[in-house]
Order: C-alpha cells, then sequence, then structure tokens
C-alpha cells in the first residue's frame, strides 16, 4: 500500500506547473496499478459506508417500531444488539476484501474461547444473570431500587451489571449476579409509598389523646393520599419511652416532602401540646442513708440521663 501511495505522490510531483490538467489525467489512466489500488480503495469505502447506512436506517425503523410496544431497558438492549450485529458485518466485510480467510480466523477464535472461557467464568455468569434480570422485568430505567443497602436510580441495565445514580449522585455499578442473588426493593413499582415515622413519648401520655393528634398532623399535610388513611401502630414499651410508628401514604415523587415536613410538623405540635419526647433515662437506687454525687462534667451530654437519687433503709 505505502508502494502504490509513494508511486501517485512521485508521479504527482514529477509534473511541472506547465502540465495541463489533461496530462495529469492520461498520467493517472496510463498507471494501471494504480487505478486499480485506488478504486479498490473507493470501492471499499463505499461499501462499508452503505452497510453502515443500511444498519443506521434499521435501527431508526426498529425504534420507532419499539417505543410505544416496548420498554426502556428492551429499546436499549435492541439498539445494542443492531449496533453490534453492523460492527460485525462490516469487519467481516474487510476481511473479505483483504483476502483473510475468515474460517481460520473462526478456527482460532474456537480454542482461544475455550481459555477465555475458564478465565471469564464470573463475566459469563453475569451475561446470563443479565438475560433473566432483562426477561424477568422486576424494574425498569429511571426506577428506584434497593439492592443490598444501596439505594439509587437505574440509569440503564446491561449483560454485565446494572449502573446507579445514588441520591447523592454516585455511579454505582452492580453485577448482574448480585442482583439476581440478593433481595431486592423496587420503591417505583407502584405509585403509592408509605412513610413512617418513628417515635416515642414518655410514660404517663395520653395514649387516645396522643394518637388523635398525630392523625390529625399527617391528615393535614400537603402531601398525604387520603386512601390509605393515616394510622398508628403501637410498637413496644420500651425502657424510658412507649414506642409507636406514624404510617401515612404519598405519591412516589412527594416521598421525601412527606417524611421531612411530617418529622418538623409532629415536632412542633407536641411541644404545643406539651407531649414530652423522652431522653433515655437511668434510675439509680442506693441501698442504706448513703448519698451519691455526680459531678455534672461527668454526665454526658450524648445521653442526657436523668439519675434519681432514693435513700432506702438496709436489709
Amino acid at each position: 500500500m505505502m508502494s502504490v501511495v509513494f508511486i501517485f505522490f512521485y508521479n504527482y510531483v514529477k509534473l511541472s506547473p506547465m502540465n495541463s490538467l489533461s496530462t495529469f489525467i492520461d498520467s493517472f489512466k496510463n498507471n494501471e496499478i494504480i487505478s486499480a489500488k485506488i478504486f479498490g480503495i473507493i470501492q471499499f469505502v463505499f461499501i462499508l459506508s452503505v452497510i453502515s447506512l443500511f444498519f443506521k436506517i434499521l435501527n431508526s425503523i426498529v425504534k420507532k417500531i419499539t417505543v410505544k410496544k416496548c420498554s426502556l431497558q428492551i429499546q436499549h438492549i435492541i439498539d445494542k444488539g443492531i449496533r453490534y450485529a453492523g460492527f460485525a458485518v462490516m469487519v467481516l466485510t474487510a476481511f473479505h476484501r483483504l483476502g483473510i480467510d475468515i474460517r481460520a480466523l473462526l478456527g482460532a477464535a474456537g480454542i482461544a474461547g475455550v481459555a477465555i472461557g475458564f478465565a471469564a467464568q464470573t463475566s459469563i455468569s453475569n451475561i446470563i444473570s443479565g438475560l433473566f434480570v432483562i426477561t424477568e422485568r422486576a424494574f425498569r430505567i429511571n426506577d428506584v431500587i434497593e439492592v443490598e443497602g444501596t439505594i439509587g436510580t437505574v440509569q440503564s441495565i446491561n449483560l454485565l451489571s446494572v449502573i446507579l445514580k445514588t441520591f447523592d449522585s454516585q455511579y454505582v455499578r452492580i453485577p448482574n449476579e448480585t442482583i439476581i442473588k440478593a433481595n431486592l426493593i423496587n420503591y417505583s413499582q407502584f405509585p403509592y409509598r408509605r412513610v413512617k415515622t418513628e417515635l416515642g413519648v414518655a410514660y404517663g401520655t395520653d395514649l387516645r389523646k396522643l394518637e388523635q393528634i398525630l392523625v390529625s398532623v399527617a391528615k393535614n399535610n400537603a402531601f398525604i393520599i387520603d386512601d390509605p388513611a393515616p394510622s398508628i401502630l403501637w410498637t413496644s414499651f420500651s425502657t424510658s419511652s412507649i414506642d409507636l410508628t406514624l404510617m401515612a401514604w404519598t405519591k412516589i415523587e412527594d416521598f421525601v416532602n412527606l417524611r421531612n415536613s411530617l418529622f418538623v410538623e409532629i415536632d412542633e405540635r407536641l411541644k404545643q401540646e406539651n407531649i414530652e419526647i423522652p431522653f433515655q433515662q437511668l434510675d439509680i437506687h442506693i441501698k442504706g442513708n448513703q448519698t451519691i454525687t455526680v459531678p455534672e462534667c461527668e454526665q454526658s451530654n450524648s445521653q442526657r440521663q436523668s439519675i434519681e437519687v432514693v435513700n432506702a433503709s438496709c436489709e
């Protein structure tokens, strides 16, 4: 190829400025080697361009057909499949035009494939798992999912992995094998989502009154939906408080807004009603007529423990 280019360049430079254009063309035509090679290159580029254009048109037609009938992940897979098929056809055509024996390459690829297969067991497992992920359709692109504690929006579903974007804009790649084996939560599967607000109140609180207050706060929130209605679940009698969970429902897109606003509104309303949300308390009973002094500096600010000293007679 370099020799052909050199001959062409030499013939071009050899022409003096006084030579006419027709002389140059005649010189080019008389050189059969250059003519054949240049024609072959033009033909080769033309064939590849036609193949590329064909697959682009095919991809465009398929997109118009699948845009209303298939999910985004199926469209994404079909698009990639057509692109890969077009690339493969172009490569095979190039090999054929260059006189490379494709059968010999396939034989060598088969031998190499066995060796590569042992080294790529994880990748093969992910590809097989990816096929199950695509066919099962447990989630779609733009769904919010949770896998092994990682929560994010699905950006793409590939044969090897699923790409998530977390709420703090981190790029997370989860192998498809992990998706298949792990427990997966899809928060976007249904149009509504439940918000749970857990809190505890002091012993002695009027629980029926508290229940009415919390339900009222939830119903008056702008992001709440009426059905299902807000409800209270009493969970436990803990060491320092009676614990409960307020459950309210909202649209998926309003989940964060409801959770934050409900938290603030509950705190403000409980303060208005003088209902105490207790901190951790510790009662110490000392036997005998003894007293104990706890230095202020030794009291933990984080725990805010309340210490009650009770004098008792010796047994």
